[in-house]
This record gives C-alpha cells, sequence and structure tokens, in this order.
C-alpha cells in the first residue's frame, strides 16, 4: 500500500531519521553483519535508511526497494553522490520480491509489514529470499499505534488482518524466523533481530 501525504510526511522529517539512526545503533549492538554481506532494504522510501544501514553497518552496497516509484525517484536525489553508487534502487512489491531464493544475507524493514494488506504474504517473500542463517532486521507497529482515533483519520493502513505481538511472533515462527533480540512496547511496536533457521 502506497503512502498517503501525512504518513509520507511522517516518514519523510528530520525525527524519523534520528529515530532510524537510534535503532540500528541498537540493532547492530546485537548483531554485526559479515563484510561482503548481500544486503535488502523493504520499504526503502526517500533512501534515508539505506544510508544509515550503509554507514551503521559497513556496508560495500546494499539493495533498497519501495513500491512507490516515486519514493524512488527522492531516494536518487536524497542520497548523497558518493552513497547513491552504492545503493541499488528498485520498484516492487514486497509480497512478490524480484529475487531468487536464499540470495541475501539479511533484510531490513523499518514499519513496512503493517503497511502491507497481505502481510503473512510479504514475511513469508522476506524469508525466502534470505539465506539459512540469514538476519531479518525489523521494526513494526500494533494497530493500537495507527489504528487509533485520531490516527485511523489521517494515515493510511490496511484496516483488515492487522497483527498485534503474539500475531506477529507466530507469523516469524511459522517462517523460520527466530527472535534473537527484541524491544517491545505492546501497545506501540516490536524491534527485533530474527534469525532464519
Amino acid at each position: 500500500m502506497k503512502l498517503n501525504w501525512a504518513e509520507r510526511w511522517v516518514v519523510n522529517n528530520p525525527s524519523r531519521v534520528f529515530q532510524q539512526g537510534m535503532e540500528l545503533r541498537w540493532l547492530h549492538k546485537r548483531m554485526a553483519l559479515k563484510p561482503g554481506a548481500l544486503v535488502l532494504e523493504v520499504g526503502c522510501g526517500r533512501g534515508a535508511g539505506a544510508g544509515l544501514i550503509l554507514k551503521e553497518f559497513q556496508l560495500d552496497a546494499i539493495h533498497a526497494m519501495d513500491l512507490d516509484l516515486e519514493m524512488i525517484r527522492r531516494a536518487e536525489k536524497y542520497l548523497p553522490s558518493r552513497q547513491r553508487k552504492r545503493v541499488f534502487m528498485h520498484t516492487g512489491d514486497v509480497t512478490h520480491l524480484p529475487f531468487q531464493s536464499e540470495v541475501f544475507d539479511a533484510v531490513f524493514g523499518f514499519g513496512v509489514l503493517h503497511h502491507v494488506p497481505d502481510w503473512r504474504r510479504g514475511l513469508a517473500e522476506i524469508s525466502r529470499v534470505l539465506k539459512t542463517g540469514g538476519i531479518y532486521f525489523m521494526e513494526e507497529l500494533y494497530p493500537t499505534l495507527y489504528q487509533n482515533f485520531i490516527t485511523k483519520h489521517i494515515l493510511l493502513h490496511p484496516e483488515q488482518d492487522r497483527f498485534t505481538s503474539s500475531d506477529i511472533k507466530a507469523a516469524l515462527q511459522a517462517q523460520r524466523l527466530s527472535i534473537e533480540a527484541a524491544m517491545e512496547v505492546k501497545v506501540i511496536g516490536i524491534l527485533a533481530v530474527t534469525v532464519k533457521t
């Protein structure tokens, strides 16, 4: 699902970049990546996350994908040229990732699945493209945060089949993604490092 104007404002402001930077530092302390790791970010938006991931994890390159072509165009303008050369941009749907199975060492997703109507299919695709032992670094929000009286009238999200803490954990387990570290506030969301077994 593409973002509406309000959601684009939320994800494209400096406070979101600061938040992602803090989250990436927390994730990196829990699990590092090997040199030369092949990495994908789903739902990359304007590319701020991809730039932060490159820097925090000291990557050679990253694949970054978003459903919205406008966001890919913004990423091409947002990223400084030295980083842009190391970010391979793709337009695509997380429920049909345009990659072979078991190719990535890590996948990053910052608040992506709660925007996907068939979020289980999206999670299955993330697991499919991860190698065994690959890492899914995830940040997800729960409906109590984005479907409350105020936000449901401003932000655009699917309304059916939304996941709670127990739902996402069961779905991760079903996709052989084991939670290795997590920070969770059950009325807000979860930040986690998962490993494909």
